[in-house]
């Protein structure tokens, strides 16, 4: 063999040993089956579906559609629990702002940030609940379609306060 094929083969056994490094490097970091992370114990209540069948209280009730949440502001009072009910053909998943950090409300606990996170795909026809504890405006998304949101603004009373 003449000098340049020994050049020629070294240059493509290079290249292969890089892309073989590459591939068994993304391989080795690529995450296996999402487990959730261990959490320091939540501040409130763990969120918890309801049956079907669960009598609703007026003004705390979230649909979600096609369209999206409605209303797309409630306003509650501190330690109501609101119920999000899918209308939709599809799953949903509410969660705290932002996507996909889901750490905008403040306790910790959850799957991914904060309590205020369904943490599962919530089916046709079924509802998932969650309590508010802290006064605020908390933002709220779909995590499987993050351009839905919503705010639920929580005060010591049931009317709207001046929140910045």
């Amino acid at each position: 063999m003449s000098g340049r094929s020994w050049i020629i083969l070294v240059v493509i056994f290079l290249i292969l040993l890089i892309a073989g490094g590459i591939v068994y490097y993304m391989w080795r970091s690529a995450p296996e089956e999402l487990t959730p992370p261990a959490q320091a114990p939540a501040a409130g209540p763990a969120p918890q579906p309801t049956p079907p069948t669960a009598v609703i209280p007026a003004g705390t009730l979230i649909t979600y559609t096609a369209s999206g949440y409605s209303p797309s502001t409630l306003t509650v009072r501190v330690g109501t629990v609101v119920t999000f009910k899918n209308n939709s053909a599809g799953p949903m998943w509410p969660a705290s702002a932002m996507h996909p950090s889901h750490a905008v409300y403040p306790t910790i606990g959850g799957c991914v940030g904060s309590t205020f996170d369904a943490c599962k795909p919530i089916q046709p026809g079924e509802t998932w609940t969650f309590e508010f504890d802290i006064a605020g405006k908390w933002k709220y998304h779909d995590h499987l379609s993050p351009a839905f949101t919503g705010t639920v603004v929580v005060g010591e009373t049931s009317q709207p306060e001046p929140y910045k």
